[in-house]
């Protein structure tokens, strides 16, 4: 059943730029936060569910461009 939900949940690729450096930390921390890549001001990550917990991740930090593309499954 836990397997049928997941595949339920939408998922989305997740470019964010930044001022100064990512809180990759955080963000890895995040609930349904995966694959956390960093590129010097930019974070690509998957987001599986819901974006709050990324975006609870991303308070405090400067934001200059976030894109999500969905993945379909």
């Amino acid at each position: 059943r836990l397997t049928r939900m997941a595949k339920e949940l939408p998922m989305h690729r997740v470019e964010v730029s930044f001022v100064g450096v990512p809180p990759a930390r955080q963000i890895e921390r995040a609930s349904g936060v995966s694959e956390v890549e960093i590129d010097g001001p930019i974070l690509r990550c998957l987001v599986l569910g819901s974006f709050q917990p990324l975006l609870e991740a991303l308070r405090g930090h400067e934001v200059i461009s976030l894109t999500s593309t969905p993945i379909t499954q």
